[in-house]
């Protein structure tokens, strides 16, 4: 099936011409531009945006970075630098524009990171560009946590302009995308995939100093249940670790998320991110179709972006053969 062709929408026709002007700027050494910070729904645009300005910049001096790998490496640079503000120069070298893909505050200690990241890059001049789903004001919505970090929130207004990508259009459901992450499935059903000797677990795979039952873990492929996988306390950067060995990932019974804890569901969207990101194949095998996965959405911030990718992947009502 050939993919639709999108004709961009009005938040998405003023985006990029605000993006134009930002990009050829990038790189004087008087006026540098200011920075844009592009917030909406999922599936909006807004990263194709992004996408389509990183490109059309004329420097070698840029950087686009999703926000859950740039951490991982962040925290390791901190280990090794010694301080945020090395690791950040180390990671950045001398880029003139950075471009942060997913951009999203929901952890005080993340948030203090964030704060000196920020800080940094201002005091560098560097030109930013970030795309999210929430508008400044509701970064670190935690209504306790949130008042420490409204000073950083002032700093993202002073250096950037915000704009709306929220057209009505989620086009991750027009579909038509059939390689990568949305060659997986979305299977009503049980997974039918047992391990080597019969069991449902009997592949280990090291994680965050532990050791993960799977179903099968081989050439490239991965099958594990969603208990042994989010059930347990793992890191995006654990993922990402994961990623690097498996390319096809299949993810079993997967429950409504309503049934089960919020770090567990906030890990599923920490996978779901990390594999969408690296376009990775996933297929699912969940307890309840689709728009029913999410019916707690609220316990979890992020979930609704999860469900909208996931929205990529073709339904099925048995399971495959994997």
């Amino acid at each position: 099936m050939d993919t639709p062709e999108i004709v961009l929408d009005r938040d998405q026709l003023i985006a990029a011409d605000r993006l134009d002007a930002v990009a050829a700027r990038v790189g004087r050494r008087f006026r540098r531009p200011r920075g844009l910070y592009l917030y909406g729904g999922p599936g909006r645009g807004k990263t194709m945006l992004m996408d389509r300005f990183f490109a059309s910049v004329r420097t070698e001096r840029k950087r686009r970075l999703h926000f859950h790998g740039f951490f991982a490496q962040l925290n390791a640079a901190i280990h090794e630098y010694g301080s945020v503000d090395a690791a950040s120069d180390a990671l950045l070298g001398d880029a003139d524009l950075i471009c942060f893909d997913e951009f999203h505050v929901h952890d005080t200690g993340d948030a203090r990171l964030v704060a000196r990241l920020l800080e940094r890059l201002f005091d560098r001049r560097i030109t930013l560009v970030v795309t999210s789903n929430y508008p400044p004001e509701q970064l670190l919505p935690n209504p306790i946590a949130h008042p420490m970090f409204e000073p950083t929130i002032e700093r993202i207004l002073e250096h950037l302009d915000v704009l709306s990508v929220n057209g009505p259009q989620d086009y991750r459901r027009l579909g038509g995308r059939r390689t990568g992450f949305a060659a997986g499935h979305y299977v009503i059903g049980p997974c039918a995939v047992i391990g080597p000797c019969g069991t449902a677990g009997a592949a280990e795979v090291p994680i965050a100093h532990r050791l993960l039952h799977a179903r099968r873990a081989e050439s490239g492929t991965l099958t594990v249940d969603f208990a042994q996988l989010c059930g347990i306390p793992v890191s995006a950067a654990d993922f990402l670790e994961l990623a690097r060995r498996y390319q096809r990932w299949t993810l079993c019974e997967v429950p409504a998320m309503d049934a089960v804890p919020p770090e567990w569901v906030m890990r599923f969207v920490n996978l779901v991110d990390v594999l969408y990101d690296a376009d990775l194949e996933l297929s699912i095998h969940a307890r309840v179709p689709l728009e029913r996965l999410s019916a707690e959405v609220e316990r979890v911030p992020d979930l609704y972006r999860t469900v909208s990718r996931l929205g990529e992947l073709a339904v099925q009502e048995a399971a495959v053969r994997v």
